[in-house]
């Protein structure tokens, strides 16, 4: 039947619409492939409402034709076309659809819009402004539409975007709508095919029915994190982390839930077996892609969860955001924001049940990966506590390589203590062979060794755990004497002591001696072995967290600062200290060189930096004295 038209109808577009169309006509954009995901998904919501309207209907307008969108690319005439099969439009609904911002709080919306257009062109693609994002690249744009009514009449709408539109009766045309756009000169890409193959597979890989290019479905990939997960094998959640992963090999963890309150969430976030960081490949951005009913809405988003998971690849689905919700919206959204805390709340939930479930799986994710969760435990107050559950570390009591939780720690703890004790070391060998335990040895104190540089700050910003303070082992007034001792009391020290006022005469001259290098000098009740230590008299900046910054220092050129912060523990029990207090009143000057000396390797031994130039010279020094007999 030939075509036959009447009744051309030429109406201007409402005022808000003309706004909308200046802005999109006459901004540069950048991210013009936005256009294309936006008919496609108004394209698979026409089929949806379809879908749910022939359930109901008796009779419906070509019901034998499948639900599919199809798009066509014509290089030689520069048009792309795409049409659905979906519920059509009336002559009412075009001129409504089309022709007006029927939504509430248009005019902020288009205020936004004008905003981000001043400040960053590439904002506008965001935006998502549906339909009218197709004059993006359209110098004209006709939409033919039949309604799915058994006695529905087709109409064809078309635009050039200029202010006004025409309706015009169109027959023989099949349920659903077409929509033509004939490209403006520096948009003829997309009348590519590998061009809106490529868009198709990123922004709607997803949608829930077929999309057709040159007669092949180019959405072949489910979108399984919609599906029951009692449904699903291993292979396929194996081949779509790999898919959305750009991945090669499974994931070492899978987390797939599905959430009504306080928000409607699909989510399926997947743990890689390898930390890339750590093989020197830099720092990771996000890998968790945010959908809105399957339709991508932001990739890689660094809204959705917290940076220190960016480690998480998957998806995250949620019906109760708008598909049109802009970057700058998403970063400012409360509905984002409870996103995010639902979402990092169930995954540390996760992984707690992991820990149980399967400690030495577990064990095996934190060697890789518990450095994230040190670094949101430094950096994200809300989260501490359900992180401090899930910290791993060796201790006293654990074999080398095998690795506690502060639960464990707490759970053994020796009778009459009521604070948990760490001290850092760069290996396991030498925090046991340093100074700092040996009060703890003697008592059988499990004592946490804190291995990595960034620890002691988290045990700074966790401040507790249980109720029980997180102390460092190299404070200056620490207090183990309420603790039970395993050992009897030493009685024959008693005679080889320090009398006190010489004991005291002692540290007087050795704070005269070594003056602003540190703060005080104390008699050690700690002491076993060493003859001096040094420790943080205010507890707060450990040993650790100095040389970190004064690493950093050095690191930007900064001159070597040696920091008076610390005191300075001497053992009168020690030999060495007892000849000292001998030798200062024979050869002042040698034991000047020689407590310079202690201190120095007290320094040393907490992993500070000292001045190795006057180190060395007073060693030889030293050797000198000594070879002479």
């Amino acid at each position: 039947m030939a075509k036959k038209k009447t009744k051309s109808e030429t109406k201007e577009f409402q005022a808000e619409v003309k706004k909308l169309l200046d802005i999109v006509i006459h901004s540069l954009y950048t991210e013009r492939d936005i256009f294309v995901r936006e008919l496609i998904s108004n394209a698979a919501d026409a089929l949806e409402k379809f879908r749910h309207q022939s359930l109901s209907e008796e009779e419906v307008f070509d019901s034998h034709v499948p639900l599919e969108i199809t798009i066509d690319v014509d290089d030689t005439n520069h048009t792309l076309t795409i049409t659905d099969t979906g519920i059509g439009m009336t002559r009412e609904e075009l001129e409504a659809n089309l022709g007006t911002i029927a939504h509430s709080g248009s005019n902020t919306f288009l205020s936004e819009l004008a905003e981000a257009a001043k400040k960053d062109v590439s904002l506008i693609g965001q935006f998502g402004v549906g339909f009218y994002s197709a004059f993006m690249a359209a110098q004209k744009v006709r939409v033919l539409s039949r309604s799915y009514g058994p006695d529905a009449e087709g109409y064809e709408w078309s635009s050039d975007g200029s202010g006004s539109y025409t309706l015009t009766p169109e027959n023989g045309l099949r349920r659903g709508t077409k929509v033509i756009i004939e490209l403006k000169d520096d948009s003829h890409e997309f009348a590519n095919e590998e061009k809106i193959r490529g868009i198709i597979k990123q922004y709607s890989n997803f949608v829930p029915f077929p999309i057709k290019v040159k007669g092949e479905t180019v959405n072949t990939v489910q979108a399984i994190w919609a599906r029951n997960k009692n449904e699903i094998k291993e292979e396929e959640y194996s081949e779509f982390y790999k898919f959305i992963g750009n991945a090669f090999d499974d994931p070492l963890l899978r987390l797939h839930f599905v959430a009504d309150a306080p928000l409607a969430i699909n989510a399926l976030l997947f743990v890689p077996k390898e930390n890339i960081e750590r093989l020197g490949f830099g720092r990771m951005t996000s890998g968790v892609n945010l959908y809105c009913q399957k339709v991508l809405i932001e990739q890689h988003s660094e809204n959705i969860m917290p940076e220190w998971l960016r480690f998480l690849k998957g998806v995250v689905d949620s019906e109760d955001l708008p598909l049109n919700i802009s970057r700058q919206a998403l970063q400012d959204s409360a509905l984002v924001a409870k996103l995010k805390q639902v979402l990092t709340k169930r995954f540390l939930k996760f992984l707690g049940e992991q820990a149980k479930e399967d400690p030495e799986k577990y064990n095996g994710f934190f060697a890789d990966f518990g450095i994230y969760l040190k670094e949101g435990a430094t950096s994200d107050y809300a989260y501490r506590d359900e992180i401090a559950k899930l910290l791993r570390f060796e201790s006293s009591k654990s074999e080398a390589g095998k690795i506690i939780s502060l639960a464990e720690y707490v759970e053994r703890m020796a009778e009459g203590q009521e604070e948990i004790y760490y001290i850092n070391g760069p290996s396991r060998t030498a925090a046991e062979s340093g100074p700092y335990v040996e009060a703890f040895r003697k008592r059988e104190i499990e004592i946490i060794y804190t291995l990595e540089p960034i620890d002691d700050f988290v045990m700074n910003h966790l401040g507790e755990f249980d109720g029980k303070k997180l102390v460092s082992a190299d404070r200056g007034d620490l207090d183990l004497s309420a603790i039970k001792s395993s050992e009897k009391p030493e009685e024959e020290k008693a005679d080889s002591s320090m009398e006190p006022e010489v004991a005291e005469s002692l540290v007087g001259w050795i704070k005269e001696t070594l003056g602003d290098r540190l703060k005080e000098v104390i008699v050690s009740k700690r002491l076993v072995g060493s003859p001096a230590i040094v420790v943080s008299p205010d507890g707060y900046m450990t040993s650790t967290m100095e040389r970190v910054m004064q690493a950093a220092r050095l690191e930007k050129g900064e001159q070597f600062q040696e920091v008076g912060t610390k005191n300075l523990e001497i053992n009168t029990d020690h030999p060495l200290i007892r000849q000292l207090s001998l030798l200062r009143g024979t050869d002042e000057d040698f034991a000047k060189n020689v407590i310079e000396q202690i201190f120095d390797n007290a320094l040393i031994q907490a992993g500070l930096m000292v001045d190795p130039r006057k180190m060395v010279e007073r060693s030889y020094q030293i050797l000198e004295r000594a070879t002479k007999g």
